[in-house]
């Protein structure tokens, strides 16, 4: 691929200049026209700097768009392209983008349209920004035509995505924060309240009873050695995860994971739901089921679903079926196994796995707005539990005091 320099003139008479890529200056004439552009001039010309070179040489990192950013700029993208062409629809983006970054990131992008790439290669030279089954998806609908239907698919996508990852926050939200609450202030009756109290008991001579000295116990630990338990709270955590780095022990753990009851199922149906949702997606978009395996592999964090999932695409690879291969890999929930086998015989895959994905996302909201009602209470019952042995352990040599004043 060669670059050549042009001027041309667009539909509404304004002069425009830039860079295109093609194989020879016929094609890039006939790239150039495809734009609906007047070639004005055109000449051999050098490829065009991605950015400007940093202060002193220093590359701080280039630009990306968060979640909810590609989300809209989907979206937008998706709405505009219907009514006019991409170049034009890249280019309104940029103009109304308010955030210095995600016009940075689209104007790479346009600028790469502008040059005779296609849309998807133009996102390539954004890796950070657009991952590689985003991409992907986009290619398929440049190939097939149906570019637009591929964004409205991909911007649905992602705001599914994002509803289900926006739930999942607010339902930790709460408990976390009541929790760490609770152990805030159990922590501090056990540092603050009860040595003031102690000090009283201190002259007394008389022996305490047994659940007084077991929470003077733990309060001298929390004084005197509050320092050490944090330290090895850290330690314990930075060893943890660099543990989790090693292969086969995130394996492990993540296996683990699975088996613990309700967590394990939780996981389990979430990561089942997106993988569904995802490359219900993707074949809907005419994208080789294979290739859509692969790339939608790469999104699951957790690495036994991970590894499942790259036996399921060497499997059919090697001539099977998409049902089989989740049914041997016995990790992934019955429902989504049977409504891929329906899909298949009836040549309805994308439809069953849409349909999976909304059945494993409903149970997802039942199982933890049910969680959550039993969770809320038991942390509550738990603290009062705590707070009530603290009152009892003070309580419990006033009335032995007591008791002995009445003798």
């Amino acid at each position: 691929m060669a670059d050549f320099d042009y001027v041309a003139i667009d539909t509404k008479g304004a002069e425009r200049r830039g860079h295109v890529a093609a194989a020879d200056a016929d094609a890039a004439r006939a790239a150039l026209d495809r734009q609906r552009l007047y070639v004005v001039s055109l000449k051999p010309g050098s490829a065009p700097v991605a950015g400007a070179r940093p202060l002193f040489g220093l590359q701080l990192g280039r630009p990306r768009m968060s979640g909810k950013q590609l989300t809209l700029f989907t979206r937008q993208l998706a709405t505009l392209n219907r009514v006019s062409p991409l170049e034009e629809s890249l280019r309104t983006i940029t103009r109304q983008t308010e955030t210095d970054k995600v016009r940075g990131v689209v104007s790479a992008v346009h600028a790469g349209v502008v040059e005779g790439r296609r849309l998807a290669d133009a996102m390539a030279r954004e890796p950070k920004s657009f991952p590689p089954l985003y991409r992907a998806m986009v290619a398929a609908g440049e190939s097939s035509g149906t570019l637009p239907t591929i964004l409205e698919r991909l911007a649905a996508l992602l705001e599914r995505q994002a509803e289900i990852r926006g739930k999942l926050i607010t339902a930790l939200a709460y408990p976390t924060i009541l929790a760490l609450v609770a152990l805030g202030v159990v922590t501090a009756l056990m540092m603050f309240v009860v040595p003031q109290v102690v000090e009283q008991f201190d002259t007394v001579g008389q022996e305490l009873p047994f659940l007084t000295r077991m929470v003077i116990g733990v309060s001298d630990l929390l004084v005197g050695w509050w320092w050490l338990m944090l330290l090895f709270v850290v330690l314990a955590g930075l060893g943890g995860w660099q543990a989790l780095k090693v292969p086969s022990i995130r394996l492990s753990f993540d296996s683990w994971l699975l088996r613990v009851p309700l967590l394990g199922r939780l996981l389990r149906d979430l990561h089942a739901a997106r993988m569904a949702r995802t490359l219900g997606t993707m074949v809907a978009s005419r994208l080789p089921l294979l290739e859509g395996l692969t790339l939608t592999a790469g999104t699951i964090h957790n690495r036994r679903l991970r590894v499942a999932s790259d036996d399921i695409v060497e499997a059919i690879r090697g001539g099977g079926s998409l049902s089989a291969a989740m049914r041997r890999a016995s990790v992934f929930p019955p429902l989504l196994t049977y409504l891929a086998a329906s899909g298949e015989a009836a040549g309805r895959l994308d439809e069953m796995l849409e349909r999976a994905a909304d059945y494993l996302e409903r149970e997802f909201d039942r199982f933890t707005a049910t969680a959550l009602s039993l969770l809320e209470p038991a942390i509550i019952v738990v603290m009062g539990g705590i707070v009530a042995t603290i009152v009892l352990s003070i309580l419990l040599p006033i009335l032995q005091l007591n008791t002995l004043a009445g003798q």
